[in-house]
């Protein structure tokens, strides 16, 4: 519950939660787990803390909710896909590709310092929501199949693409992965792939962690989030890192 409450926070505020939650379950679940069974009940997790983090930043008016309809439910097709792969495919393989896009990410945001700093969208309204809702439908369907990472990606696609700024990014980010993780966890539970015991404790303290995070984004500011998004980012790197590379 402890790993919860911090990642819920992390996570309403650049994404990352699951590098705390994911870890933390192949800790306390029993030996031999299967991937769907770890995956179901960290998504049940989630949904608490993204449910939390994205009513605070849509009650803010940070975004309209205009804005978020589209890339909403492209997020919940592309989640839908993601689970249904989850029991075909491992998703061990994914993971290089991870520490690549990471590794550009992270390079990407230090050369240019003023990134994510001021909100200037690049194009206009309708170009906008439909890029936005491809990027969506996208992070997914990875979200459903595999998911380190995801809320971090979805925030630097729509700073680097979109030219939101860190703070308007993260409020897009955390109600896209909203829908791909509420349509994974319903497809998960459905299926019996989860362990009620476990998820619904730690899903009670990621709300919490999901609201606080999200109240210290909106409070901050967009050049507080810049440097923890550049922190998880660069966490998510050593730990996929430490996987990947021979012991």
């Amino acid at each position: 519950m402890l790993a919860a409450l911090l990642a819920g926070f992390i996570d309403a505020a650049v994404g990352g939660g699951g590098l705390i939650t994911v870890p933390a379950l192949m800790l306390a679940l029993p030996a031999g787990t299967s991937l769907p069974v770890l995956l179901g009940t960290n998504k049940v997790v989630a949904v608490a803390g993204s449910t939390m983090a994205a009513g605070r930043f849509l009650r803010s008016g940070t975004l309209a909710w205009r804005e978020l309809l589209l890339p909403v439910l492209a997020s919940g097709v592309g989640a839908c896909a993601g689970v249904w792969l989850t029991y075909r495919v491992h998703a061990d393989f994914l993971r290089p590709v991870m520490l690549g896009l990471l590794v550009a990410m992270l390079a990407f945001t230090l050369l240019r310092p003023d990134l994510g700093d001021l909100h200037a969208p690049r194009f206009g309204l309708s170009h906008q929501r439909g890029l936005a809702a491809l990027i969506a439908a996208a992070l997914g369907f990875y979200d459903g199949f595999f998911g380190p990472g995801t809320g971090s990606l979805l925030i630097f696609l729509f700073v680097a693409v979109l030219g939101f700024d860190f703070l308007r990014a993260s409020a897009l980010a955390k109600a896209v992965n909203w829908a791909s993780n509420l349509t994974a966890m319903v497809l998960f539970v459905s299926q019996g792939s989860w362990i009620p015991g476990v998820a619904l404790g730690m899903a009670a303290a990621n709300g919490l962690g999901g609201y606080l995070g999200a109240h210290a984004a909106l409070t901050r500011g967009s050049r507080w989030l810049r440097g923890v998004f550049i922190g998880v980012v660069g966490v998510l790197i050593l730990r996929l890192a430490w996987q990947i590379l021979p012991k």
